[in-house]
């Protein structure tokens, strides 16, 4: 298939216009014209993971976070986006991001966490201008838990070992926000919606007192609460695209470790 028959489709489940000014997403590295028959799903486009491509025969890296943020000046092999950007280029893999448009789909990221965590009544939490798309969910859980019986739901349902949270408060817990990634702008929406608990990452330590005792902060960190990205971009593909090869990247990007 060609490239831009495939990015066509993706961008017609998630806008690039849906995406955030600051964002770089779509095609980054590569040609639209370009013939490619396998494609490799990751969250980062590491060094790693270009190997990995090059490994399993993938000439079509899809990345949820964009290896090019910034303008690149030079290509000299000095940082890490330039050694992927030239490994790609050398070896003929074309790289395409989608991120925040697809943090913004009202089916996407934060779609997928709300479902992992079973919720129930969602909608999203921040509406853009359109009200379809938005930022976050916000939903029920199918019985009220303790706070403790649902930090350990919440490190079950979504595969993580720490949790970074703000005071308990002895309430129960039923109606949860969510947002993959830097979720700190929203504390104050999930707030105003009457959340108990607001699932997030990259929370700072003055974040933490703007919970102001009316809801618990809970931190699971930015890899873990996009990680379930993946095998959403690839359900997407296979029933979309069922003849395109696709593969999820087994290759661990997760750059923060807990000693």
């Amino acid at each position: 298939m060609k490239l831009k028959d495939i990015t066509n489709i993706i961008e017609k489940w998630s806008p690039l216009e849906q995406a955030e000014t600051f964002d770089n997403v779509g095609l980054l590295v590569g040609n639209k014209n370009n013939i490619v028959k396998k494609a490799l799903i990751t969250i980062d486009a590491t060094e790693d993971v270009i190997d990995e491509a090059i490994n399993n025969k993938c000439d079509l890296v899809i990345t949820f976070h964009p290896i090019i943020f910034s303008e690149l000046k030079q290509i000299t092999e000095k940082t890490y986006v330039e050694r992927v950007v030239k490994k790609a280029l050398k070896n003929n893999i074309n790289i395409y991001a989608v991120h925040t448009n697809l943090d913004n789909n009202p089916k996407g990221v934060n779609y997928k966490i709300a479902e992992r965590l079973s919720l129930n009544n969602t909608s999203l939490l921040i509406k853009k201008d359109d009200n379809e798309f938005g930022m976050g969910m916000i939903g029920d859980l199918d019985e009220e838990l303790n706070e403790i019986e649902f930090f350990e739901f919440l490190k079950l349902k979504m595969n993580v070992k720490h949790i970074k949270h703000s005071p308990l408060l002895g309430k129960k817990i039923k109606k949860i926000a969510v947002l993959g990634g830097s979720g700190s702008f929203a504390i104050k929406e999930a707030i105003n919606q009457k959340a108990d608990c607001y699932v997030t990452a990259d929370l700072k330590y003055h974040d933490y007192f703007k919970a102001e005792k009316k809801i618990i902060l809970a931190d699971i960190g930015h890899y873990e609460s996009e990680q379930f990205t993946k095998q959403l971009i690839l359900d997407f593909l296979n029933k979309k695209i069922p003849k395109f090869a696709c593969i999820i990247s087994k290759t661990k990007t997760n750059p923060v470790n807990h000693f």
